[in-house]
């Protein structure tokens, strides 16, 4: 058996769509009938006819998924896929935060849980977070859940950032010294990171770009040669847009775990049994939608 072919039939006869985000294995990447950052993907799942929403990615974005199709069927291919980031923060700690500093606006990652979602202001992605804080009416701004995140945007507001503590380990691992010597072995690449990336690494950085903003760079940047600093599945959306450039990953380590746990297997088995269905609460759900519609009335 074509295990492509038979996952692709199968979806076109149960009128699913199979999305992959960027980071997935290069297998689904290509097996999928879109690829993209969570944003890009759970607004796809919305704006379509399908009935059914096979979310190749992490725990949060298929919760994205359903909140913003709550009359689709939306499936995660295997539900132990996490986002360590997102649970970094807690909805007790959140709220002490809150208590603590009532002045202050919740601008909350993504990469967060439902939950967490609910209790914000706003959302934000990488590529809009400093959009959304410097068109917020407030001073001080409550970060969540992802603090080089919240340091990159500090660079670009007067506002006082107040950071929750949390961190992508995949990112976090990628250290200033580990570029120092990706960069002597090719001296005259470009380098491109994340900015889920440490500010040290952000330093040294030629562009800091999301997901989808280095998408849109390869598309019209010069360079020939160009050290990616992200998530290593990144690299084959990447040469599929612009397969003339050389690219290098910054890190071999640069492998997040969660996203790697989706199988052409899995993904096969997922449509047969139309297993695990993701949902989300509808009182969380409707606040945290509230937040998501606010980030994209803002962007």
């Amino acid at each position: 058996m074509d295990i492509h072919s038979e996952i692709k039939r199968i979806a076109d006869k149960k009128n699913a769509l199979i999305l992959a985000h960027n980071y997935q294995n290069d297998e689904i990447q290509d097996i999928a009938h879109v690829t993209g950052d969570s944003l890009e993907l759970a607004q796809k799942a919305a704006k379509n006819e399908a009935e059914m929403i096979v979310f190749c990615g992490v725990h949060f974005m298929a919760e994205s998924a359903s909140m913003l199709s709550p009359d689709k069927k939306v499936i995660l291919p295997d539900v132990t896929a996490g986002c360590p980031m997102a649970d970094m923060v807690d909805e007790e700690g959140l709220k002490e935060l809150k208590e603590e500093y009532p002045d202050a606006l919740v601008v909350t990652y993504i990469n967060s849980t439902a939950a967490v979602k609910a209790l914000s202001d706003i959302i934000c992605t990488s590529s809009n977070a400093v959009k959304i804080v410097r068109k917020l009416d407030a001073d001080r701004i409550i970060f969540t859940p992802d603090k080089n995140l919240a340091d990159y945007v500090q660079r670009f507001t007067d506002k006082e950032i107040i950071p929750w503590r949390g961190f992508c380990p995949t990112h976090e691992n990628f250290s200033k010294e580990d570029l120092i010597e990706i960069k002597k072995k090719h001296p005259h690449a470009l380098v491109i990171v994340h900015p889920e990336c440490r500010p040290d690494v952000i330093d040294m950085a030629d562009e800091v770009l999301s997901t989808g903003h280095m998408v849109k760079f390869v598309q019209k940047t010069d360079a020939e040669k160009i050290i990616v600093g992200t998530e290593a599945g990144m690299i084959h959306k990447l040469k599929r847009t612009a397969p003339h450039i050389e690219y290098i990953p910054a890190s071999d380590y640069f492998i997040c775990p969660n996203m790697k746990k989706i199988t052409p297997e899995k993904l096969y088995q997922s449509i047969i049994k139309e297993e695990t269905v993701i949902t989300v609460q509808k009182e969380i759900s409707e606040k945290a939608k509230s937040a998501l519609n606010r980030m994209l009335e803002l962007s």
